[in-house]
Order: structure tokens, then sequence, then C-alpha cells
């Protein structure tokens, strides 16, 4: 039994102990980040597994999708801790906090994230080529280009939904990546926005950028509303259209295409993998996060993967916000990803409750969620 494991509570212990039949979780060494901006001497050799379909650059067959002060380094890390498999992104991090902010904040991430993407957001060509070299060289393993963020804040700056307007500068980023860079280089987009939806002007966004040769997208089934509607209604409110990416897919099958939106099970996600060739999914893995855990076997036919219990994955979460704690994390920072982590057990309410009333406290440590986890455990047992 780990350190992580033994520092757990009684009852903690004895719900561990009735998974002892499973393999234990991947103990990967933390990522020595680089403090500069020259390239890591070790980069991920393998061809990731989130990205080996048979054609390059391929989207994952499983992926969780860029959010926007969730997915950040500590969530992505507690993520891999319950799939080995599914891709992981980044929250989007435009040009220009890279090239006039610092760096190493935004690109830092841990080398068990593996396979992990890195979303921008920008639309001047030579600033995403100078931000595709840097994340290239923080060690990642793709590079996509936001063409579906509706905010007023994103639009202000040229860039996410509002691009779709402008395949034409669209397909010169693309290029412009491309050309700095070997890791594959990808759109993630809406199916339309305000009234250019219809499905022509969808395939003509595609196709141009396909031209570049750029063959891997991930399309969020809903329309945005640039004028009218917030980000978060533009999550809900537009109607989902799975049937046009469908037929997108049908009549480019020389495309890698991912569906994105609406999906909050892996039973949908199997369901819509007949026809597409990934799935990403954003609220429900984030809010829900031990579904995850049923990925690698389910969405990879993977049986042997090694997926641990939920107080497993509370004791590694521990030691982690120990080290981040040495280094000035906060705590909060890490238990903030980790509310649903109990989510359907009896214990649930008192895990969250605990967590969000003595994390932000000073001198917190990861014995924080030991005591939240071992009150779960001892709730199943009343």
């Amino acid at each position: 039994m780990g350190e992580g494991n033994r520092r757990l509570g009684k009852a903690a212990r004895h719900a561990y102990t009735r998974s002892m039949n499973k393999p234990a979780l991947d103990t990967r060494p933390e990522r020595r980040e680089p403090t500069s901006k020259a390239r890591p001497e070790t980069r991920f050799e393998a061809c990731p597994q989130g990205l080996q379909s048979g054609r390059v650059g391929a989207v994952a067959r499983f992926a969780v999708a860029p959010m926007m002060d969730w997915t950040d380094r500590h969530c992505r890390y507690f993520h891999r801790l319950i799939s080995a498999r599914a891709e992981l992104w980044t929250e989007m991090v435009t040009t220009g906090a890279l090239i006039y902010g610092d760096v190493e904040r935004h690109l830092r991430f841990d080398e068990s994230e593996h396979p992990v993407v890195c979303q921008l957001g920008g639309s001047v060509p030579s600033a995403l080529a100078t931000s595709a070299r840097l994340v290239r060289d923080w060690g990642y393993d793709g590079v996509n280009l936001n063409c579906g963020c509706p905010s007023d804040r994103v639009q202000s700056g040229r860039f996410g939904a509002c691009l779709m307007a402008e395949p034409a500068l669209v397909a010169d980023c693309i290029k412009a990546m491309q050309d700095a860079v070997d890791i594959p280089v990808s759109v993630k987009c809406r199916i339309g926005i305000d009234d250019q939806d219809s499905e022509q002007a969808l395939a003509d966004f595609v196709g141009q950028i396909a031209e570049t040769g750029c063959h891997t997208f991930t399309v969020h089934a809903r329309k945005a509303w640039l004028q009218g509607l917030s980000p978060k209604e533009n999550r809900d409110v537009p109607p989902l259209n799975y049937e046009r990416v469908r037929r997108l897919r049908q009549a480019n099958p020389e495309l890698s295409i991912a569906l994105n939106g609406g999906l909050v099970d892996l039973a949908t996600c199997l369901s819509v993998l007949d026809w597409c060739d990934g799935v990403m999914l954003g609220r429900a893995a984030y809010q829900t996060p031990w579904l995850l855990s049923d990925v690698d076997a389910d969405i990879y036919q993977d049986k042997g993967a090694q997926v641990g219990d939920r107080w497993q994955v509370a004791a590694r979460m521990a030691d982690y916000a120990d080290r981040q704690r040495a280094r000035g994390v906060p705590v909060k920072s890490i238990t903030r990803h980790m509310m649903g982590l109990f989510n359907g057990l009896a214990g649930a309410k008192a895990w969250r409750r605990y967590l969000s009333t003595q994390a932000h406290l000073e001198g917190a440590t990861g014995d924080v969620i030991l005591r939240a986890a071992d009150l779960v455990a001892r709730t199943g047992e009343d």
C-alpha cells in the first residue's frame, strides 16, 4: 500500500482494501518542467495513444474538452489518474498570453498528462506560428485552433467562433501553424454562427481548411449566436444537430471528425462512434469525473486498463496537493476540480461540504482530501 494510501483513515482504508484485487494506479514521476523557451531534452517519443488511428493527426477516440477556468494542469492531472487513455486538452491559451506573458505558467504540465493537446486562441498567422512552436517545445502532443468559443471577450480579440465567418483567414492561420511545427494541428469549431448556419457554409469552411492539409476537426454540434446569447446560453439554447455533423463526415471520408456537444454518458458516445471518428465530453466529464474510469475499457477496449477506486484517486491527489503546496499552490486550487469525484455515492454531499469549508483555510494540506474521503467511507458503512 503506497504512502498516500497509508494516510487514509480507517473507514477509507477499509473501502480501499475492498478494491485490492484491482491493479494499482499509474505512478509515473512528475514532469520536470523546462525553465526556458528551449525545447526540453526529453520528449514524448511514442505515438500518443489517443492519436493512433492510421491517419496522421487523427482525432482521439475520446477527449475531455478544453474548458476555461476548469481544465488547468491540476484538473488534467486528476483526470489522468482516472483514465490512462483519454486525450486531455488545456484551457484555451491566447497567442498574446504566450508571446507577451508567462509561458511557463500557461504551458507547464505533468508528464503523466500525455496525450495532451494545447488549444490556442488567435487570428494572426505569424503569432499562431510562434505560439505553436512554444507548444511543441514544451512537449505537447498536438495543437488546436479555437474557432468555436462565442464569448464577447474572445470576439473582441477576433478569435473563437467569429472566425467561422473568415475561412480564408483560418486557412492561413492553420497553414502557418503547420509550417511551424511537426505535431498535429487541428481545428475546433461550431456547425455555424448567427445566420451563417447552412450545411453548405459548414462544408465550405471545413473544405477551405482541409485544402491546407489539416484533416482533423472537432465539431460542436450547435451553432453559436454571437449576439444575444451568453457563452452559457450558447452551450444549451441552440439545438443540437448531430445529423449535420454525420453528413459532413460522410461527405468527407478523408477527414477525421470528432463530435462535441450534448454528450453526457459513455453509452451515447459509443452509439455515435459508429459514424464519427471520436467524441469530446466537456461538462459531463468535469462534473461527474468518475465516468472517465470506464473510458479505457469501454471506448478503447483496453480490458487490462489499470483503474483503481475513488479512494485511491483521493489518496494520490492528497500526495499531489502536498507536492504542489510546497511550490506555493494552495490546496483549494486543486480540490475545486475534485468536487464531483464521489457523485452518485452516499457521502458525496459530505465530501463536497468538507472540501468547500476546509480546503481554503490557511495551512490546509493534502490531509483535507484524505479526511473528506474518510467521511464518504464512513457514510457508506452506516
